[in-house]
Parts: C-alpha cells; sequence; structure tokens
C-alpha cells in the first residue's frame, strides 16, 4: 500500500528549474526510502505563487515555448515574459514535465502536480514545507 502525502512548494522569488527539480524528485517518490523505479509511488506536490516566479537574466526574451498543430505553417513561438502573463503555471509544468522520466508513468506523476497562482490552495498539507 502507497501512502501519499502532500508538499507545498511557495515559488516566490524561485528559480523554475531547481524548483523543478525538486518537485520532480518528490513526485517520483525517490525522497522515500522504499523507492523502485517501476512503481508510482511518489507524493503529491501543491505549488503556491506561481506569479511570482524568479526569471534569471534576461531570459523572459530569450526563451521560447513551441507549440506545432499538425498542419503546415502551424508551429507558433511564445516568449517566456509573454507566457507568465498569459498563465504562470504552464512556465512551471513545462519545467517539472521535462525533468521527469520519460515512460508510461510520467503522465501519471504530472496528475500529482497541483500549480496555482496565488496562495489559496484547498489541500491539507501533512508533508514538509519548501
Amino acid at each position: 500500500m502507497i501512502t501519499r502525502k502532500y508538499y507545498l512548494f511557495d515559488a516566490n522569488d524561485k528559480t523554475p528549474g531547481r524548483m523543478a527539480t525538486e518537485i520532480a524528485r518528490i513526485l517520483r517518490g525517490k525522497n522515500k526510502v522504499d523507492f523502485t523505479p517501476h512503481i508510482d509511488g511518489g507524493d503529491f506536490v501543491v505549488v503556491i505563487n506561481s506569479d511570482n516566479i524568479k526569471i534569471s537574466c534576461g531570459k523572459g526574451n530569450k526563451k521560447i515555448y513551441y507549440r506545432f498543430s499538425g498542419y503546415p505553417g502551424g508551429i507558433t513561438a511564445m516568449k517566456l515574459k509573454d507566457q507568465m502573463i498569459k498563465d504562470s503555471r504552464k512556465v512551471i509544468h513545462d519545467a517539472v514535465y521535462g525533468m521527469l522520466c520519460k515512460n508510461k508513468l510520467r503522465d501519471k506523476m504530472m496528475k500529482r502536480l497541483l500549480i496555482y497562482t496565488d496562495e489559496n490552495h484547498k489541500h491539507t498539507i501533512n508533508g514538509t514545507t519548501k
């Protein structure tokens, strides 16, 4: 039986990449003593204040997110600063998604990542707070 805890991360003044490595570790379950690579034994992660993440050294204009619709000419690009204005939760989501292992368990792990733009959430935190 897998017991899952809720961990709280405050994204206020933290870079997305450094925070994503810690979140991916908890989602995968590597912080537990009974870690097994083929079993999804990770915990829930609640991220608050995603609007206040820190973007370092001009990445707002340099980093570009691409989407492709599948049709000819259907590629669209969006800069990081524009993505932060549109939806800052996607920046953290994409960073964590890229850090997780590329197998069948990745989508199940991502369902346990809960991201909020402000401090209001409805989950009871019983794990440690980062």
